[in-house]
């Protein structure tokens, strides 16, 4: 529980979200015109050789449409591209990868429902999983239990259960989930008096995520110049809400986020990081490259971390920050996160993309990405070998990088998923905790405003 010193205009902050209001149906033809403009810039379009990805040669071009850091490509990840199209010599593979995930899923839903411009795999985040399966989409996906040589039992079972349609088709395999870790600086940790030794960082807020945001106010009295305890109040009200037993949906996978006690909590800390000055302000993702330089600049010390986020860390921090990073448990277990590869109906070359969507999501390739990027695998004997168990990653020298990772997904116990969790996230976290952070917009009009954008653009 959080004390009770708190001033009474802060209560009335936490106490804000409790109040209900029925969102209600409004055209979202102005959003959908936009869209369309902006689908130009995104995932699936161009193309080589014919308008079905073939070439004169018999070279089938595959397109992968993924956002974030899926560890899949040549540069920076396993190298599994190189590796399938040595295998498979009629493939040539092609990622279209941006950072914005909102945006991916906004110009995705808009090219299912039109059709054409999709790429032959697009991934889908499982904030949007539930939206994916639901009546308006489901039929529009290859059954990769059917198709593709895909063992689905080799997948966690909750897993699988997220990406099944009514219909009992499997719509996506599983790449990866996000168990919940903090990843720290260890240099400005030690320049800000407070303990460098993962056991005593994780000591700090162990059992309650308050205690993070008081391990920040501590950590902004004696802050290196120029840098913030953690990246952003968005960040944290991600990792928070990952915590919790109720999120966005109730129990029947219907939108209460008004309603939802995980939501309060994360709301609340939220904008006490935000208004307490712990953070750096950050838009986590976003186009301009503000948050990814932050990590190469030193702008923070904390960033909450999913395992995916170390393969992010690593990207953007770059070579002259390796080995100040380090990995501590977090204040209580959680999982933010975690994708799935679909096939479209419409693409061109379904059966051999549900081919590649199947090895790319199988067991070894979950090590060999694992052992790259940080990502936790999605199959069962992955997740419990000693190759995850006993990982470490270069980048973060000597941590248990997978013992502390296996530990924490054996704690997840997955929060039921609306169609609506994605989108209702990008409200909260950039048009209302965002504002607060970023222009000092009061919490309670900040939290007037992602009801309004719900009434607005959901139809219920």
């Amino acid at each position: 529980m959080r004390t009770s010193s708190r001033t009474s205009r802060r209560n009335s902050h936490r106490t804000g979200p409790g109040r209900a209001a029925r969102p209600g149906r409004r055209t979202r033809a102005a959003a959908v015109a936009a869209l369309a403009v902006g689908a130009l810039a995104l995932t699936g379009c161009g193309g080589d050789g014919g308008s079905d990805g073939s070439h004169a040669d018999g070279v089938i071009t595959l397109r992968v449409g993924t956002f974030g850091s899926f560890g899949y490509d040549d540069e920076n990840g396993a190298k599994l591209y190189a590796e399938y199209q040595k295998l498979h010599p009629n493939i040539k593979i092609v990622e279209s990868n941006v950072a914005d995930g909102q945006k991916y899923w906004d110009t995705l839903k808009l090219r299912l429902s039109r059709g054409s411009g999709l790429a032959d795999i697009q991934a889908v985040e499982v904030g949007y999983i539930a939206e994916a399966t639901g009546p308006a989409m489901a039929g529009k996906w290859v059954d990769l239990g059917r198709t593709g040589g895909a063992d689905t039992s080799a997948y966690l079972d909750w897993k699988v259960k997220q990406a099944t349609a009514p219909n009992g088709s499997v719509i996506g395999l599983g790449t990866d989930i996000g168990p919940m870790a903090i990843c720290y600086r260890k240099d400005l940790f030690e320049k800000a008096g407070l303990p460098t030794d993962r056991e005593q960082v994780g000591a700090l807020w162990a059992g309650d995520w308050a205690k993070f945001v008081a391990a920040g106010t501590a950590y902004q009295k004696k802050a290196p110049a120029g840098t913030a305890f953690h990246d952003s109040a968005s960040g944290l009200f991600n990792a928070v809400l990952s915590s919790q037993p109720v999120q966005y949906a109730d129990e029947r996978g219907e939108l209460d986020w008004e309603g939802s006690p995980g939501v309060k909590t994360a709301w609340n800390l939220a904008v006490e990081a935000a208004e307490g000055g712990i953070t750096a302000k950050l838009r986590q993702f976003d186009e301009k490259g503000t948050w990814n330089a932050g990590y190469k600049n030193s702008k923070f010390a904390t960033v909450a971390c999913p395992s995916w986020m170390t393969g992010i860390i690593k990207d953007q921090a770059g070579p002259g920050n390796q080995g100040k990073w380090d990995i501590a448990a977090p204040p209580v277990a959680g999982n933010w996160g975690g994708s799935f590869l679909a096939v479209p109906k419409a693409g061109k070359h379904a059966e051999e993309a549900a081919e590649l969507a199947a090895w790319l999501t199988a067991p070894e390739q979950h090590a060999k990405v694992f052992g790259v990027n940080g990502n936790i695998p999605s199959t069962k004997d992955t997740l419990a070998s000693a190759a995850v168990t006993g990982a470490k990653l270069p980048y973060f020298g000597d941590t248990p990088v997978g013992a502390i990772y296996s530990k924490a997904a054996a704690g997840i116990s997955p929060a039921p998923v609306s169609r609506y969790d994605g989108q209702v996230k990008t409200f909260i976290t950039d048009n209302g905790i965002l504002d607060i952070e970023q222009r000092g917009t009061d919490p309670d009009a900040a939290w007037e405003n992602v009801r309004k954008l719900v009434a607005d653009k959901i139809d219920q």
